[in-house]
């Protein structure tokens, strides 16, 4: 990819019917369409195959992003964190099938039992990315990590948080950054993420807050400055997508983001 493309979640239509989400598709007018793996609209080896003769049929391209309801990749249960993570990898397929450029997923979180097992949960979050990307580079995947929101206890919201994850999982792994604007606005972080992390971002999500809630406002509805936003994505040389991840005025939010880096 040459130049920044603007691309849609379909994170907007989570809640309707998978039947939807396909009829939505015919009238999409991007090139690039992020599929959300989860609830109603979490994939199996017939909507994949669906999906597919879509992306061949419209031109389109699509990312996936990952299952995250109820998703724990730190879970403490050695049961329960086998099964996330085959949930997960079997995502992954989903992505190799259907051509994904990119595999989205999110980090682990703290949870009621973390005080008793100092440092237990970080690690554990480590050794499961480290799982996720030697199968998903077996299987031909990309993948990157997001930074996520406030007030949840995710492991990795911060600047600081991704330091040390980047330094404790070693310069080798090639796990980007799937870089949430809104989320970043949650910590007033935007400029220090883009600056700091400019040759790990791989992807970036796009939505619009008042600083307080991940409300995924449409572009222009918040606080965020996206005329500065655009001038320093441009300023790191981003070569790749602008996600709308935004839940309402999404044709309009479009069309703002393609004036923006058009």
């Amino acid at each position: 990819m040459s130049q920044i493309e603007v691309g849609l979640s379909m994170l907007f239509c989570l809640g309707e019917p998978f039947s939807s989400l396909i009829k939505r598709l015919h009238r999409v007018d991007v090139q690039y369409v992020e599929i959300v793996d989860d609830c109603v609209h979490a994939l199996n080896y017939r909507r994949v195959k669906i999906l597919r003769k879509l992306s061949e049929t419209l031109g389109v391209r699509f990312t996936l992003h990952a299952p995250f309801a109820d998703i724990n990749i730190a879970s403490p249960n050695p049961s329960l964190r086998r099964f996330i993570l085959r949930r997960l990898k079997r995502s992954i397929l989903y992505a190799q099938q259907l051509g994904c450029q990119l595999w989205v997923f999110h980090p682990g979180l703290r949870t009621g039992v973390s005080f008793f097992y100092p440092g237990l949960d970080w690690r554990l979050n480590l050794d499961s990315v480290k799982e996720l990307l030697e199968f998903a580079e077996l299987h031909g995947v990309e993948i990157a990590i997001e930074n996520v929101p406030e007030p949840f206890p995710f492991l990795m919201k911060s600047v600081q948080d991704f330091m040390r994850f980047y330094g404790d999982l070693g310069g080798k792994a090639s796990v980007g950054l799937a870089f949430d604007i809104g989320h970043a606005n949650l910590k007033r972080q935007i400029q220090e993420f883009i600056n700091r992390f400019s040759n790990r971002i791989v992807h970036i999500h796009v939505s619009d807050n008042d600083g307080v809630h991940d409300s995924h406002l449409g572009i222009g509805y918040g606080t965020i400055n996206w005329g500065e936003v655009a001038k320093a994505i441009r300023k790191i040389g981003y070569k790749g997508i602008i996600m709308l991840e935004s839940v309402e005025h999404v044709g309009e939010s479009l069309q703002t983001l393609k004036k923006l880096f058009g």
